[in-house]
């Protein structure tokens, strides 16, 4: 239970823009303190001979500082601005469920999070120069002072790098990457085995004759997306309490409050205590999020080419990069030995039902929308002939192929039914039969 709070505790602070500049800013506070109590102690002496330390007098240091927090301030204003334009840019031609991606952003959040180091550095050092330079109580920390100019000049470099990874982080082809990025490390996490490991088999027809009558419903305590599923914490509740629990959701659906949670047998162990402790195993959100929901950035990949081949747009190519995506993940997925629902305990006794991801449940979410808007797109529907027949050299076992020829065959008929010129529909032909050769 504590592995996937922290888990959704660490995912929600790395997507947003406060968290890494609210570190960089208060690592900005020490350095200014360790700084300034250098400078009382005299330690710039041996450097001083070398001109690598500040050598003005008060006022001039004033003035460094003074222009370095206004000019940085008024950068990180311009950045943030530039930053929501591109949010805005993405969600309108792209997909609002990319938005998550840019506030994902690594990049942007250091630039943000070095001007306002930048800017509370040099305020905290300014307080602190007395005088005019005559004064015998006048104090210049001129190494403090340094340390802000290169705090300044590395802004400078960190504003370069922004202009550019600006302009880079809206081109279609890094929003397509970043979300075939997600989909493959969420592969990578949520399917670790791969095809050909001797796995124990499960007993699939433990489930008690009577499960349907004598099972009682846990209510949701919430609304919302479930984001993430402590398995291991409702593994414990069932052995601890001799249960067999359904789960009747899974990362990536919305549950609404007081409906069917988990179905627990037998159904006369509920109580109020057991009711929260299994609605604590299970994260809601308002959004869903790639933790453990692999159909997620399938979805986001699927969002961007609908956007592409709407009548509004007609941008095939951007599709067809989707559907590339779309094939590389599925043909990685292919190749994954997905976890059975049934989950046993040490005694090999049957304790949850898990609702698990399917190949043909996620080939459904990668190619129906795509099919069903671009079957009159001669190049798109070709495009999905291909990626199937790519898929399907990946693929080991009937019930995977049985999913993609079915695919194949709705993309055949509705694309015939859509394409008028003869000479495509033989192209799409020529393609199907590849597929069937494949299969």
């Amino acid at each position: 239970m504590k592995n996937v709070k922290i888990g959704k505790i660490w995912d929600n602070l790395h997507s947003s823009y406060w968290f890494l500049p609210t570190i960089m800013a208060a690592i900005a506070i020490a350095l200014a303190f360790t700084m300034l109590n250098l400078d009382r102690a005299g330690f710039y002496g041996p450097l001083e001979k070398w001109g690598w330390i500040y050598a003005g007098g008060a006022n001039g240091a004033r003035e460094v500082l003074s222009s370095v927090a206004g000019s940085v301030i008024s950068v990180a204003a311009t950045a943030f601005s530039i930053t929501i334009v591109a949010l805005q840019l993405a969600a309108s031609n792209y997909s609002p469920r990319v938005l998550r991606n840019f506030m994902q952003d690594r990049g942007n959040q250091v630039v943000l999070g070095t001007f306002i180091a930048t800017f509370v550095y040099s305020l905290l050092v300014l307080r602190t120069v007395r005088g005019d330079g005559d004064d015998y109580d006048s104090f210049v920390p001129q190494l403090s002072v340094t340390v802000g100019l290169l705090l300044g000049l590395a802004s400078i470099g960190v504003l370069i790098y922004f202009i550019h990874h600006a302009a880079t982080i809206i081109q279609v082809s890094h929003i397509i990457m970043d979300a075939s990025n997600d989909l493959h490390g969420a592969i990578e996490r949520l399917f670790p085995e791969k095809l050909g490991r001797s796995l124990p088999k499960p007993h699939e027809h433990a489930i008690p004759a009577n499960f349907d009558w004598d099972a009682y419903p846990v209510k949701a305590n919430n609304s919302g997306y479930v984001q993430a599923i402590d398995n291991e914490e409702l593994m414990q509740i069932a052995c601890d309490r001799q249960l067999l629990l359904q789960i009747k959701s899974r990362p990536g659906r919305f549950v609404v409050k007081g409906s069917d949670l988990v179905m627990v047998f037998p159904g006369d162990k509920v109580n109020r205590k057991l009711s929260d402790r299994i609605n604590d195993a299970f994260m809601f959100g308002r959004q869903r999020t790639e933790q453990q929901d692999v159909e997620f950035p399938v979805n986001q990949l699927v969002d961007i080419a609908l956007r592409a081949i709407s009548p509004g747009i007609n941008d095939p190519t951007t599709a067809i990069e989707c559907i590339d995506q779309l094939s590389a993940g599925l043909s990685h997925l292919a190749q994954r030995e997905i976890p059975s629902a049934y989950r046993y305990d040490d005694d090999n006794n049957l304790r949850v039902i898990a609702e698990p991801f399917t190949f043909a449940g996620l080939t459904d979410a990668a190619f129906n929308q795509i099919r069903q808007y671009g079957k009159s797109d001669v190049g798109v529907v070709i495009r999905l002939l291909e990626a199937i027949a790519t898929i399907a050299r990946y693929t080991q076992n009937e019930k995977d192929r049985a999913a993609l020829r079915r695919h194949a065959e709705m993309i055949r008929h509705d694309s015939h039914q859509a394409v008028s010129q003869e000479l495509d529909r033989q192209d799409i032909e020529k393609r199907y039969q590849a597929v069937l050769q494949v299969l």
